[in-house]
């Protein structure tokens, strides 16, 4: 109960609790937590979603599906995110993409019942819930965004530009190796590779690995039309 305790107080639903109402809302809710082993199969993309799930040990990865066999990945969840808060008050209510352990990892469920409760019971629960949808509202809007763009370089300097908006700064630590940036995507790694070189030699940016620098904003901002 204790590791739960410090595992729930760390993530954004139950931030701002205290300790003790925490501590009252644990022994008061109904929950499950299950282990997954590295690369099981948490939820199938289509599968019925009644529970949102918060990981407090390990890691995820969110993947798409496509008609041809391959995958693309959309997201990679760590300790602490959350997934299936939007799902569950859609009238789907069913995964829209596949859901697998990238480590060993512990999930909690909470269903969308026990949810509705805290968040009637709990005013600083209800904002942090709202905010999270909120916030993956805005998550969906930048990936729209992004795919209303053609070209490769569109796709990557727009990609930059979000993070910079993130991070407020031009140097920044980009989230994704070029794998899974292309991924992330939809881009083969290759021309991620090449559409980076063609930025630093062109003197827009500066990169070593997942640290880039973004020398030249304006131009970048030029690219996407702003």
């Amino acid at each position: 109960m204790h590791q739960l305790l410090k595992s729930l107080k760390s993530t954004f639903l139950f931030n701002n609790v205290n300790e003790d109402s925490l501590k009252e809302i644990l022994d008061s809710l109904t929950y499950r937590v299950i282990e997954y082993s590295k690369d099981q199969l948490i939820a199938l993309e289509g599968n019925p979603c009644n529970s949102l799930g918060i990981i407090i040990e390990g890691t995820v990865i969110i993947k798409k599906l496509l008609e041809n066999g391959s995958s693309i990945t959309i997201e990679n969840f760590k300790k602490g995110n959350i997934f299936g808060e939007v799902i569950i008050y859609s009238e789907m209510r069913k995964y829209p993409s596949t859901i697998i352990a990238s480590s060993n990892c512990k999930i909690i469920f909470i269903s969308k019942e026990e949810i509705t409760r805290l968040c009637s019971e709990n005013s600083v629960i209800l904002t942090n819930f709202m905010s999270l949808l909120s916030n993956k509202i805005l998550m969906l809007s930048r990936r729209l965004k992004n795919l209303s763009y053609s070209s490769i370089r569109q796709k990557l300097v727009n990609y930059i530009l979000e993070e910079h908006k993130k991070q407020e700064n031009l140097s920044l630590t980009l989230p994704h190796n070029k794998t899974a940036l292309g991924e992330y995507l939809g881009i083969p790694r290759p021309s991620i590779s090449r559409e980076f070189m063609k930025l630093k030699a062109e003197g827009l940016i500066s990169y070593n690995k997942n640290n880039l620098e973004i020398l030249d904003l304006e131009t970048l901002c030029e690219i996407l039309n702003f």
